[in-house]
């Protein structure tokens, strides 16, 4: 019977490998026809747009980031995902510590409710946001992003932090009142600690959203001092959409270190959702 069981075993797992791969070569196809068409020339391109450069024009990098101005747009997008995702974890993790230690009246509601957050589409608020904003004069300044992105990236915070912490022993804070702890001092100095692989995945998650959100950017911002990098790339295609090498140039510029910073924790995202699923 088991040898019977084997074979169909194999050829199951096969098929899962060969889809697999056939996803890897689908996703990872379009970046490496936009690296390669980014080293080339126009004529090359518009020559062979399927083919490797016969000499590597390195240049293109260098004008695309004269050109695009992605300087100034890199340390906007930097600043504001920065901020918001600190934001976030400290406001989430603050919140997910009394609705996961503490009991009271309003503790149900109050999940239901984060947890009915994440079901909203987020763009389907741009309109009423937009007028809210300006009623308010919070347009075209540092707030204008932050706020937004901290309000809606917590639901997934809090429900992630909430479930890992659930997790949690209630002796850990009985332990820290015999210490003489108070409430906060067991947050940080006993919860945070055990917290660091979901604070991990939270923040991977946050930064990800935040660094390539476009349409509140879009909306929301104004001053072309104060714009982001996705509004700036696309600020670029728009005005220079006949030069299609310096297009790509640009959009391999700012891919390539998101993609590193993907790479670089990607095995911090996979323990910490790994960890909360174990433990929740």
């Amino acid at each position: 019977m088991e040898q019977r069981l084997r074979p169909k075993r194999s050829l199951s797992a096969q098929i899962h490998r060969l889809v697999l791969l056939l996803l890897l070569v689908i996703n990872i196809y379009p970046l490496l026809w936009m690296v390669l068409n980014s080293l080339k020339t126009e004529q090359e391109l518009t020559a062979n747009p399927f083919g490797i450069a016969r000499q590597p024009v390195w240049s293109n990098y260098v004008e695309a980031w004269k050109v695009a101005k992605l300087g100034p747009y890199l340390l906007n997008s930097i600043i504001v995902t920065l901020s918001a995702v600190v934001l976030t974890l400290l406001v989430g993790a603050l919140a997910a510590f009394f609705l996961s230690r503490f009991e009271f009246k309003s503790k149900g509601f109050l999940l239901v409710y984060f947890t009915f957050g994440m079901l909203i589409p987020i763009h389907a608020t741009l309109v009423p946001l937009f007028i809210e904003m300006r009623t308010l004069n919070l347009m075209d300044n540092r707030l204008t992003l932050l706020l937004p992105y901290t309000a809606f990236n917590l639901p997934i915070t809090i429900f992630i932090l909430a479930g890992f912490m659930n997790a949690f022993p209630k002796e850990v804070e009985e332990a820290g009142i015999m210490d003489g702890c108070s409430v906060m001092g067991i947050f940080g100095r006993l919860i945070l600690p055990m917290l660091t692989p979901a604070l991990a995945t939270a923040f991977i998650i946050n930064f990800l959203n935040n660094w390539n959100e476009f349409s509140f950017a879009l909306v929301l911002i104004t001053d072309g001092a104060l714009k982001t990098l996705p509004i700036g790339l696309a600020s670029f295609a728009g005005q220079y959409n006949r030069s299609y090498t310096l297009q790509m140039a640009g959009l391999t510029i700012v891919l390539v270190p998101t993609l590193l910073f993907y790479l670089s924790v990607q095995k911090y995202l996979t323990a910490g959702m790994t960890a909360g699923a174990v433990k929740g």
